[in-house]
């Protein structure tokens, strides 16, 4: 019978159709298999992993977000605040978007929230942005220092800071090194919590499989048959009918070895140095090894148990928590090779201790043997036969503070550190201060070296405590403070800016004892700023404009209007209460050097101007941060600004003439919840050429007899 020709045709293309519906049906199966639990990626996300297909639930255990490629995992997002706590300058915490890979490498950072007043109403929030942008490409192992001097260490990160934001940009840089660590130590491998005990790499020496033994670098964990139906018939007869059937009776029940092999001088021994070595590739950075082979009747692995997963019968635990030990299948390849001689075993195992597992050597090992079991029909129960191990302290070293005091200390106190030249100078001049207030009469005698003195110290706040250290205190440190207090006090959160704290600390001490003078005469950077707008005016001979007692007094009542408002609106809103402050001209002025946005520049133009014909125009009137402090320091407990009998009647000079701020009454008297203290009238008082008084006494009074009185009456009521 003849072959019929075949059409080629007609047969490839039910074979193409076949494969093409094949493919599709694999591929719908797949997308689906993939997308099984995935959810819809945000937008953020989406940002840190670009690659990005689908996101698994969030960790039930860890507050992290588990990021895939199909089936693929690229990493985990997570939010700082579910790991650190760190205080910002606002006292509140910055709240960032963290994505990291597989090998601990930022695949991008993102700004959650934040009320960081230098960004928000100062620099703007662009430089932040930047910021944090260098950390991408970048892995959690780096070493990483900010804003460094000296860039001269090979193994470390540099990364530039932000001028005049270095306290928020060290709070960033804490919160994300720190959360990131710990998402890494909990789900990444290769990750350990550093450790202060480590095994000694250079405690080595040759030793026999006995010794190893007798010095406990190996473990022989036995139990009897009998010791082992001892102890089952205490707790079931059940238990003790398995044990039987599982136990020899020329044969110990348990008969373990077990030594941690990644140990040198085990290891290496048992070993050899080439098995040692093939050991320590299969591992990873700072994994254990856990060897154990058996010569009992009961083996820790069941006839079942599956290479490289966790046994079912053996288990560990250390420090109550219990330690996950997995195969690695050692010996999947490669038959066991030892380089001494050791006892004769039926089955031999090398476990894996996860890095993040928090495991440490020098800690006793629980390890249980699992023994299950039928208590009746429907119940089935274990028992757990177990064994206490410690390796000897010879094996451990204390570790080597390596670590560079950035590492190992408080940000706070890393801060002090670098700063302590700063700290210094102020502390000197606070402590001039001291002496300036309590000699204050016998400088005063000498007018010339107080000027002097008080000119320079004009120009050392504006220059030093304002423009160098940004020390300027604001309202702001006043409901940080409250809400602090109102939502739990954090002292580390004001330990961030030393030179703030000092002044603070100090200012409210000299409160109590000089009243608002001390801060407002003497350390106020944009005080002085109008001060010397004050002495222009005087060289110029600007005349001033004088305002009357009766709108002096009316207006002196805004800023303690504007003090409680701001306080008001920080217990309703931290973000408006510092979109309010900017009442204050402190940072226009002193912390942005007058570059910001023109309207701002302007308002402080117009306040110094201002303060060229009304002497300390914005302290005198809209300062809600002088109020705040004329409220607490209203009744210093030193008054030493020396008043005469004569001064207020007749004598008004003083009050006419020598104070620019209108800090004394009609009476003489001083009223200290105004008075900046400069000293002025002390001075005036205390030089027999300015003071009236002194110009006159020496001269008879001329008295006026009762007719001359009757006479002068009658002539003002007819005028």
């Amino acid at each position: 019978m003849p072959f019929k020709r075949i059409n080629h045709e007609r047969i490839w293309v039910p074979i193409a159709l076949f494969f093409m519906l094949t493919l599709s049906f694999f591929s719908t199966v797949f997308d689906v298999y993939a997308n099984q639990d995935a959810t819809a990626i945000s937008k953020d996300i989406a940002q840190l992993f670009p690659s990005a297909t689908r996101v698994g639930p969030v960790d039930n255990k860890l507050p992290v977000i588990p990021v895939y490629q199909l089936n693929e995992l690229l990493g985990y997002a997570f939010e700082s605040d579910d790991f650190t706590h760190f205080m910002g300058f606002s006292g509140q915490t910055i709240n960032l978007l963290i994505g990291i890979d597989t090998q601990g490498v930022f695949t991008g950072l993102k700004i959650l929230n934040h009320n960081e007043p230098i960004f928000l109403h100062g620099l703007g929030e662009q430089p932040m942005f930047r910021f944090i942008k260098q950390y991408q490409g970048h892995s959690i192992k780096e070493r990483f220092i900010i804003n460094a001097r000296a860039k001269t260490s090979l193994d470390t990160t540099y990364f530039d800071g932000i001028t005049r934001a270095t306290i928020s940009v060290l709070v960033i840089n804490d919160t994300v090194i720190a959360s990131a660590l710990k998402v890494a130590r909990e789900k990444l491998e290769g990750f350990v919590a550093p450790s202060q005990i480590i095994v000694d790499p250079e405690h080595f020496q040759p030793q026999s499989f006995e010794q190893l033994l007798a010095n406990n670098y190996i473990n022989h964990w036995q139990l009897t048959r009998e010791h082992a139906l001892a102890i089952a018939e205490t707790s079931s007869a059940t238990l003790a009918n398995e044990i039987s059937s599982l136990s020899q009776e020329d044969n110990h029940f348990v008969d373990i070895y077990f030594a941690f092999v990644n140990i040198p001088i085990i290891g290496k021994n048992l070993l050899g140095e080439q098995e040692y070595q093939r050991l320590l590739d299969n591992l990873k950075p700072g994994e254990h090894a856990l060897m154990a082979f058996n010569r009992g009747s009961y083996a820790f692995v069941s006839e079942d148990f599956i290479p490289q997963t966790v046994p079912n019968r053996l288990s560990a635990v250390q420090d109550t928590l219990p330690v996950d030990i997995r195969d690695i299948d050692f010996y999947s390849y490669y038959d066991p090779s030892f380089a001494l001689t050791v006892p004769d075993f039926d089955e031999i195992k090398v476990f894996r201790i996860k890095s993040q597992s928090g495991f440490e050597l020098n800690k006793t090992l629980s390890l249980s043997l699992a023994v299950n079991y039928n208590q009746s029909f429907l119940s089935k129960q274990q028992y757990k036969f177990s064994v206490d191990s410690t390796l000897p302290d010879a094996l451990f070293i204390q570790q080597e503070n390596t670590a560079s005091l950035d590492e190992t200390q408080p940000l706070w106190v890393n801060i002090w550190i670098t700063r302590s030249a700063e700290i210094l100078i102020l502390g000197s001049y606070l402590t001039f201060l001291i002496f300036l207030f309590i000699k204050q009469e016998a400088i005063a005698k000498h007018a010339r070296i107080t000027h002097r003195l008080r000119f320079l110290s004009l120009i050392f706040v504006i220059a030093f405590i304002g423009f160098y250290t940004q020390g300027q205190l604001s309202v702001v440190n006043i409901y940080t403070l409250l809400l602090s207090l109102w939502h739990g006090f954090n002292i580390e959160v004001f330990l961030l800016d030393p030179i703030i704290f000092i002044l603070w600390l100090f200012v409210f001490i000299t409160l109590f004892l000089w009243g608002r003078g001390m801060f407002c005469g003497w350390l106020c950077p944009f005080g002085a700023m109008q001060e010397l707008m004050g002495l222009v005016a005087n060289k110029l001979k600007i005349k001033q404009l004088k305002i009357k007692p009766h709108h002096h007094k009316t207006a002196q009542k805004i800023k303690y209007v504007l003090l409680i408002l701001l306080v008001g609106s920080a217990f309703y809103s931290l973000t408006l209460a510092e979109k309010l402050a900017e009442v204050e001209p402190f940072k226009t002025s002193i912390t942005l050097n007058f570059v910001r946005y023109w309207p701002f520049v302007l308002y402080v133009v117009i306040l110094l101007a201002l303060s060229l014909k009304i002497h300390k125009f914005y302290c005198r009137y809209l300062c809600p941060l002088g109020a705040g402090l004329a409220i607490v320091g209203h009744f210093p407990l030193f008054k030493w600004l020396r008043r005469r009998d004569e001064c207020g009647s007749p004598c008004q000079l003083c009050r006419n003439k020598k104070c620019d701020i209108d800090a004394i009454n009609q009476d003489g008297s001083i009223d200290y919840g105004e008075c900046i203290q400069c000293l002025e009238c002390l001075v005036t008082i205390e030089s027999p050429k300015q003071c009236v008084v002194n110009k006159y006494a020496s001269k008879a009074i001329r008295t006026i007899s009762p007719e001359q009185i009757k006479r002068l009456n009658c002539h003002e009521q007819s005028i």
